[in-house]
């Protein structure tokens, strides 16, 4: 079962030694307008296309895995949405979640894995970063203290805004980040364990409100595969 469970994929994951800031009057102002801009980005997004990497610390053996891949999504009611994930490095797989569901399939193992999308095999394969980038401004301030960190530039010269979320209430992770640019647009996400260990995920070229074909959400596989529940 470990094995599964560390699967390259997904994503969303998604990394933190700053020190903990007070929320004060000037800090405050930065949170909700970035928010709000996350808020009005989201209701106009009909579709998303983009490139997406992944990458996973182990701070227990100084380790880093990475991935690089293909991202399709398709909003739905409310902040639920389907999203086809195409890993092409290091390995090839396949990820699709669609009404609560979710289907990996692992090229080299020729094996499918299917289950809910809240099992914790879909949250061990960057789940929880995506759904991170997808919580509204009300959703978002409910769950988390939120921290404006700054301006920084991500993946060379990408302007972006840097807030620090801490959960209210116990969580399995430490604190969560996001990278925010002038659209409302979260571009990275990061997830930091109580013991250091981090998953962030980015996506790049983004192609918004292109036609995208629902079939694709399907994830074919040939006729052998090995089919595992869970």
């Amino acid at each position: 079962m470990k094995n599964i469970l560390r699967f390259g994929f997904m994503a969303i994951a998604i990394m933190f030694l700053f020190s903990t800031f007070s929320v004060t009057e000037t800090k405050a102002q930065p949170v909700n307008d970035i928010l709000k801009r996350m808020d009005r980005y989201y209701v106009k997004l009909k579709s998303l296309r983009a490139n997406i990497k992944r990458e996973k610390y182990e701070s227990g053996v100084d380790a880093t895995d990475k991935y690089e891949g293909k991202i399709s999504l398709l909003p739905g009611k409310g902040r639920n949405f389907s999203f086809r994930l195409d890993w092409t490095k290091p390995s090839q797989e396949s990820i699709s979640v669609v009404n609560g569901k979710y289907a990996a399939y692992k090229v080299s193992t020729k094996t499918i894995y299917t289950g809910s999308s809240d099992s914790k095999t879909v949250g061990d394969k960057g789940g929880n970063v995506l759904r991170m980038l997808s919580m509204s401004k009300d959703e978002i301030k409910a769950a988390y203290d939120v921290y404006y960190i700054g301006e920084e530039k991500i993946a060379g010269n990408v302007a972006t805004w840097h807030l620090k979320l801490v959960p209210k209430t116990s969580t399995s992770y430490k604190f969560s980040e996001l990278w925010v640019n002038g659209d409302g647009a979260p571009l990275m996400g990061r997830i930091t364990m109580p013991n250091g260990d981090t998953d962030t995920i980015q996506i790049s070229g983004l192609e918004e409100n292109v036609k995208l074909n629902p079939s694709i959400f399907k994830i074919d596989y040939p006729k052998g595969t090995t089919v595992v529940v869970g």
